[in-house]
């Protein structure tokens, strides 16, 4: 028999990006390198990141601040559609705006999405193999955050909606063997001054 121990899964959203997503702003740079920052306390074993390039800027500012790890760019940490819920699934009173909003979405993210966060799921939760505690940040979109931290929860597959991320945000959740995941903190933005931790939030609560 195997034996297992525990993972740490450290996420976050990748920084705050420009209008075309083509790089990060000044803002999110700022805020890559205070994650980093905060994240040298952290044994740390890997990275990983979604292969658009917010997501690897991201990744390699945060690498430069902890020394000795290197980004590893991976496609299920990717920006897709995790689950395209069902109508009937959904709460009525926003069933409809909802799946209106979902298919705006490209129709490569929504058909490649469930395949994609099947793997991430596979690849990056549970207890790990071996008898020592492994220690992983995986830098990704909004949606698979919320995908993964709906699975720590087990809760229903339509459940990622609505679960929203700030720019570099930090999530973790530890997955011990023989008990349910447990999450430690989600949507941590302690390491940002107040003027970052805006930056990624919905208009209504800028003030």
């Amino acid at each position: 028999m195997t034996d297992t121990a525990t993972r740490y899964l450290y996420l976050t959203r990748h920084a705050e990006a420009s209008p075309d997503e083509s790089t990060l702003t000044d803002i999110g740079r700022r805020q890559a390198v205070l994650l980093g920052e905060r994240l040298r306390r952290s044994p740390l074993q890997a990275v990983r990141h979604g292969p658009l390039p917010r997501a690897e800027e991201t990744a390699r500012l945060i690498c430069e601040q902890l020394g000795g790890v290197s980004p590893q760019p991976s496609e299920p940490a990717g920006d897709y559609i995790p689950y395209l819920p069902r109508k009937a699934e959904l709460p009525t009173e926003s069933a409809d705006a909802t799946l209106t909003r979902l298919y705006r979405f490209p129709v490569e993210q929504r058909e490649a999405g469930p395949g994609l966060a099947d793997e991430a799921l596979a690849r990056f939760t549970g207890p790990v193999d071996g008898d020592e505690p492994r220690h992983e940040l995986v830098v990704t979109h909004n949606f698979l955050a919320g995908w993964i931290v709906r699975a720590a929860l087990d809760a229903p597959k339509w459940r990622w909606i609505g679960l929203d991320h700030a720019n570099a945000a930090l999530t973790v959740i530890r997955y011990d063997p023989g008990r349910p995941a447990s999450v430690l903190f989600f949507n941590d933005t302690a390491h940002l001054p107040t003027e970052l931790r805006r930056a990624g939030l919905p208009g209504e609560l800028l003030g």
